[in-house]
């Protein structure tokens, strides 16, 4: 069944450009460097996104305090701070209240 183009439009919202609330949940669970991150979340997700907006986005989450990253063998892994369990947490709890009363 093909989908409408406001559902479309809504899946377009709710995963890119939110792309910060799949970055928290998947390094929720394991740390991450950034370029198996995009892998990692598909598997979990089912979609893709690009890797330069991964990188905007781990950025933007580090400077807020969300994530924060250390050098491993070459490769940079991101992990979530108390403050971005916190951020996803809350963010969380306001998709389930507005799912409950659509």
């Amino acid at each position: 069944m093909e989908e409408t183009t406001p559902v479309k439009r809504l899946k377009n919202s709710l995963t890119k450009q939110n792309l910060w609330l799949y970055i928290l949940s998947t390094l929720r669970r394991k740390k991450v460097y950034a370029y198996g991150l995009g892998a990692e979340m598909e598997k979990r997700f089912g979609w893709k996104h690009g890797l330069i907006t991964t990188y905007v986005v781990l950025y933007k989450l580090e400077a807020e305090g969300l994530i924060a990253s250390e050098y491993k063998e070459r490769r940079k892994y991101y992990a979530i701070t108390a403050k971005g369990r916190k951020a996803l947490r809350e963010a969380k709890e306001y998709l389930k209240r507005l799912a409950a009363s659509l």
